[in-house]
């Protein structure tokens, strides 16, 4: 009776395993298609390697990241100008318009 109960359970075994080792395939493959990193058995990176071209990328970026929040900074600056000539009360816009149409003492 025992060996009936092995022999049905057996094929079940089988196919979970397969089934686990062809999900890991397919993760791993995942991973390398969308350039995430792999790790070996005790966590260290496996792939991609750090390259010169990947140092230089990264370069890049930061100093487009930079020029970007410079750029930034100076609209933030604009629309604060803006939001107070538009808020602001029209007698004190027309006087300091008035006060840099006269002339200099």
């Amino acid at each position: 009776m025992n060996l009936d109960i092995l022999t049905a359970i057996a094929p079940v075994v089988a196919i979970i395993g397969v089934a686990g080792v062809a999900g890991w395939v397919f993760t791993t493959w995942l991973r390398i298609k969308n350039g995430y990193p792999l790790d070996g058995a005790w966590g260290q990176a496996v792939y991609p390697k750090t390259s010169d071209e990947t140092v230089e990328r990264v370069k890049l970026i930061s100093q487009e990241n930079a020029q970007l929040r410079a750029e930034l900074g100076s609209v933030k600056d604009r629309l604060a100008v803006v939001e107070r000539i538009v808020t602001d009360e029209g007698h004190r816009l027309s006087h300091e318009i008035e006060a840099l149409r006269r002339p200099a003492n």
